[in-house]
C-alpha cells in the first residue's frame, strides 16, 4: 500500500509537510497542495488515508505531548527544541510533561495528557516495554531514547558510540575500563553496558560495571566514591552529567583527569565543552532525536501505516577533548587530601 512518504518523494516535499496538507490545508501554499493532492492521486494514495480516521467521538487538537524524565537534564534541552521546531513547522503545538525519573509519574502524566493530543513521543520512558505498547494502541505514539517492540522508535547509534569510546581509550593505552552505570529502568543504560562488554571482549579490554546511579552530577559524585575503592585507569560514564560529576569529586579527593584516570562521557550535551578539563564525549544527534520523532509520529499517524513500528537509528560521533590522555605507568591514584 503507497506510504505519505511516497507521496512526499513524488510531490518532492517532506512527509511532514504532506500530513500537514491533508489534515490542515489552509497552512501550505495552494501550488503545495496542488502538487501533494496530484502525487497523492498518481501513486494511488487517496486523502482518506492520508489523513486517517479519528477514532468516534474524538476531535483532532492540533496539540501533541512530549514526557521526558528530567527536565534539569540538558540532554534534554535539544531534544525539546528539535521536536518543538518540528511540530511548529507541521503546524502544531506541544505540551511537554516532566515525570522525575519516575515510571508512576509518567503513566498519570499520560492520562492526564490523551485527552487532549494527537500523538505522544515518550522520551527515555521508564516504563515497561508491555505498558507502553498497551498505551501506543490508544494514542499514535513514538519512543526516544529506547527501542520497544511493536512500537515505533528513535534511538543514537549506541553500539556505534560506545564501540568507539572503548577504541579510544584502548589507542592511548588504558586496558581496564569501568562503566558508571545509569537508571537500572534504563533501556539506553543496558544497552551501552552491553555494548561495551561486547567491544572489551573484541578489544581484549577489561570492563566493569558501577552500581546503578542517577543520570545527574551528583550520581556521578557518589560513583566518584564507589571507584575511589576499586579505580581503574579509564572510565565510561552513562551520560555527561554523571561524567561531570565524577570529575569533580576526584578533584575534590586529589585524584587528576587525565593525569590518574581518563573519562568518557555520553551525549555531548550543552557544558561537556564548558567544564575543565573539556570533556570527550560520545555525540549523540540530539536536536535529529526530537525532530525526527516529531516528523515520523505525524507522519504515521496521518496514514503511513508501514512506518507504525519502525526503528530508526540515528548516528554517534566521538568526540575528543580533555579528559582523556595516554595511559601511564603509575596507573591511578586513590590518595586524598
Amino acid at each position: 500500500m503507497p506510504s505519505i512518504y511516497d507521496v512526499a518523494r513524488v510531490a518532492g516535499v517532506s512527509a511532514s509537510t504532506v500530513s500537514r496538507a491533508f489534515a490542515r490545508p489552509g497552512r501550505v501554499s495552494h501550488q503545495t497542495a496542488q502538487r501533494i493532492f496530484a502525487a497523492a492521486e498518481e501513486v494511488g494514495y487517496r486523502s482518506t488515508h492520508v489523513t486517517g480516521s479519528p477514532r468516534p467521538g474524538t476531535v483532532r487538537t492540533s496539540m501533541i505531548a512530549l514526557v521526558i524524565a528530567d527536565i534539569r537534564n540538558p540532554v534534554y534541552a535539544d531534544m525539546v527544541r528539535g521536536a518543538e521546531a518540528a511540530a511548529a513547522e507541521a503546524g502544531y503545538t506541544m505540551l511537554l510533561a516532566h515525570t522525575q525519573e519516575s515510571d508512576r509519574k509518567e503513566r498519570q502524566a499520560l492520562e492526564r495528557a490523551m485527552p487532549s493530543v494527537d500523538g505522544i513521543v515518550l522520551s527515555s520512558s521508564r516504563m515497561s516495554d508491555s505498558a507502553i505498547r498497551m498505551l501506543a494502541k490508544q494514542k499514535p505514539m513514538i519512543v526516544m531514547n529506547r527501542a520497544v517492540t511493536d512500537v515505533a522508535s528513535v534511538v543514537p547509534d549506541n553500539p556505534r558510540g560506545i564501540r568507539r569510546a572503548a577504541e579510544h581509550l584502548g589507542e592511548l593505552g588504558h586496558r581496564t575500563i569501568t562503566y558508571l552505570a545509569g537508571p537500572e529502568a534504563s533501556w539506553a543504560d543496558g544497552m551501552r553496558w552491553r555494548s561495551l562488554r561486547e567491544a572489551g571482549m573484541e578489544l581484549e579490554l577489561t570492563v566493569r560495571r558501577s552500581t546503578s546511579h542517577l543520570p545527574t552530577i551528583q550520581g556521578g559524585e557518589e560513583a566518584a566514591a564507589e571507584w575511589l575503592h576499586q579505580p581503574t585507569p579509564a572510565v565510561i560514564a552513562y551520560n555527561d552529567q554523571m561524567a561531570i560529576g565524577f570529575v569533580r569529586a576526584l578533584r575534590r579527593q586529589g585524584v587528576s583527569v587525565p593525569g590518574d584516570v581518563s573519562v568518557v562521557g555520553f551525549d555531548n550535551s550543552y557544558g561537556a565543552a564548558l567544564v575543565t578539563p573539556a570533556l570527550t564525549t560520545v555525540e549523540a544527534p540530539l536536536y535529529s532525536l526530537g525532530a525526527t520523532a516529531v516528523n515520523n509520529l505525524l507522519a504515521f499517524s496521518a496514514g503511513a501505516v508501514s512506518q507504525s513500528n519502525k526503528l530508526v537509528v540515528l548516528p554517534t560521533r566521538l568526540v575528543v577533548r580533555d579528559s582523556t590522555a595516554l595511559a601511564t605507568e603509575k596507573g591511578p591514584t586513590t590518595k586524598r587530601r
